[in-house]
């Protein structure tokens, strides 16, 4: 069976989108890749993507290729524009004439500045897992029949950046969630450590003093509250040696005391 060199070069992108979970992980560049294979699957000028949270841009990223321009035309967005109406509706804004769009006042300061880099058309796909937006991507680029109108059969195009885009969206909600299980894991593990050094400590006392293990605790305990210590630093200080035991041993007598 033969594949066309698009359809390999697609597959090969989709793979590339999925492969989130690795060290070194950076977002920025992750997004700029996405966008570098949307100019190159779509014969695009540029292509650039807006992260949105809560309505607002929260990051922008855009292709190797016309970098400076594609960023000016998603920062020219903060009023409206083809990023901000896919996110807001879920849905792709099909390829667009930004001279008709400039004539009926759609999104007049993007379409203005749009106009002075020359561009002809735009299109935009949102960035979606399911029902979960995460923002948009949006395509620059030559895919008109005349000078006013858009190509006659969008589909495809819009296809092949939202199939990007959902790889994209995919491979940034398993980051997210990869990112918190690593730090949760790193938690409970710190939080499980500190409960064995204190429980080592605690033993080595009540060996050393001839004492009951919650006694050694209590001593553990009162002399990181007075010197504002945390717990399991004072253990750390006495699994090393360097715990002084005479002050430790003190926390067991004033506790026996008790108020005068």
């Amino acid at each position: 069976m033969r594949y066309a060199t698009r359809e390999i070069r697609l597959a090969s992108a989709l793979v590339e989108a999925a492969d989130t979970l690795v060290e070194g992980f950076e977002a920025m560049r992750y997004l700029q890749r996405l966008s570098d294979h949307c100019v190159e699957l779509l014969n695009a000028r540029a292509a650039g993507v807006m992260l949105i949270d809560g309505g607002r841009s929260v990051s922008l990223a855009a292709s190797s290729r016309h970098e400076r321009m594609a960023l000016d035309l998603l920062e020219a967005q903060h009023g409206g524009g083809p990023c901000l109406e896919s996110y807001g509706s879920g849905r792709p804004v099909p390829p667009v004439s930004i001279r008709v769009a400039h004539a009926a006042a759609r999104w007049p300061d993007f379409t203005e500045r749009a106009l002075r880099h020359d561009i002809v058309t735009t299109f935009a796909v949102p960035l979606r897992r399911r029902e979960h937006l995460l923002g948009a991507l949006n395509v620059f680029g030559p895919t008109l029949t005349g000078d006013t109108a858009p190509a006659a059969d969008p589909a495809p195009e819009l296809q092949v950046a939202q199939a990007l885009a959902d790889a994209a969206a995919l491979g940034l909600q398993n980051r997210r969630a990869y990112t918190q299980y690593r730090t949760l894991s790193g938690q409970l593990q710190e939080a499980l450590s500190s409960r064995v050094r204190i429980e080592q400590a605690k033993g080595m006392l009540a060996e050393r003093w001839g004492v009951r293990a919650d006694h050694a605790f209590v001593a553990l305990r009162q002399y990181a509250r007075r010197r504002r210590l945390a717990l399991d630093q004072v253990a750390s200080t006495v699994i090393e040696g360097a715990a002084d035991d005479a002050e430790l041993r003190r926390e067991i007598d004033e506790d026996s005391a008790g108020p005068a």
